[in-house]
């Protein structure tokens, strides 16, 4: 597979349409110029710079509001998109209904597309959220249905995610947008002493994703982002490491193609098994993606 006509996944963004469903937390004025609706076709049309010679072959949707009708949403649309692999889905995980509530999205329409869930942790108060015990009921739902879990939490609730890991060792999980490193103010210590211990656990990957709008929206540089990328390749490795852009989010501080211009920067010096890894094996993997060659028999055997 030649450079040019490997994929590169994305494995992290978000849609949403304002006439379909609300997003309530766009009314920080702080968003005002992502309070529209974003289309896949808005995402085909942006993403246009390619790493490492690879254009955008395929995405993973993740859920923005704890809610079902929109993780519905999602799925109904990855089912009709070929652009959409897979969906990160949401659920009460503290339902005591929340096994059957999990069997009727993985029955409804798109349901096949359902890959992990995940909860905004980060706007929890409560620092022992992960670990109450009808979470972990919920948790061990998502495990035995064979799904993943999104963990989604701040550098200061980097505990909490250690402790999950710990305990459900069989849950495949991904640490979202690296635990959302201080890269503004410029104190990763304490984050780089948790985050290599959470790395240590090889059930937990990390994405590389939402690392620009830690840092300063308007002032960043590759140079600011270098240090985070450097101790996610040293604590995780390649193989434990994906792309993704946290797109449209990451229009507050350069967009797509500014974060993609940035990670082809970074990626100098890595081997193409490395660059891979990154841009495609790992979430491949970990969401169980049909894989290029899979896609191009199936498209072969059509006609």
């Amino acid at each position: 597979m030649t450079p040019t006509t490997a994929p590169l996944i994305d494995a992290h963004h978000h849609l949403w349409d304002l006439d379909q469903r609300p997003q309530p937390w766009l009314d920080d004025p702080a968003l005002a110029t992502i309070r529209r609706t974003f289309t896949p076709d808005d995402l085909r049309t942006t993403a246009t710079q390619p790493i490492a010679g690879r254009r955008l072959h395929s995405t993973v949707a993740v859920q923005c509001v704890p809610d079902v009708p929109e993780t519905e949403d999602l799925l109904a649309l990855a089912e009709r998109e070929p652009l959409i692999e897979a969906v990160v889905g949401w659920a009460d995980l503290t339902s005591p209904g929340i096994g059957d509530l999990l069997d009727g999205l993985l029955a409804g329409p798109g349901g096949t597309y359902l890959r992990s869930l995940r909860h905004l942790v980060q706007g929890e108060t409560d620092p022992h959220w992960l670990q109450h015990p009808d979470v972990e009921r919920g948790l061990a739902a998502v495990r035995d249905r064979g799904l993943c879990y999104d963990v989604l939490v701040r550098s200061h609730q980097l505990d909490q995610a250690i402790r999950l890991a710990e305990r459900f060792a069989d849950l495949p999980q991904v640490l979202d947008h690296a635990g959302k490193p201080s890269i503004a103010d410029g104190e990763l210590a304490e984050w780089e002493g948790q985050l290599r211990m959470l790395a240590a656990h090889p059930n937990v990957l990390c994405k590389v994703s939402g690392l620009i709008t830690e840092a300063d929206h308007e002032r960043w540089t590759v140079d600011d982002i270098r240090p985070v990328w450097d101790v996610l390749l040293s604590a995780f490795g390649p193989d434990r490491l994906m792309f993704g852009s946290d797109w449209p989010v990451a229009n507050l501080a350069g967009g797509w193609n500014r974060w993609a211009a940035t990670v082809d920067e970074l990626l100098d010096g890595c081997t193409d098994t490395e660059i891979h890894a990154m841009l495609a094996g790992t979430a491949t993997a970990f969401y169980r993606l049909p894989s290029v060659a899979e896609e191009a028999d199936v498209a072969a055997r059509s006609f």
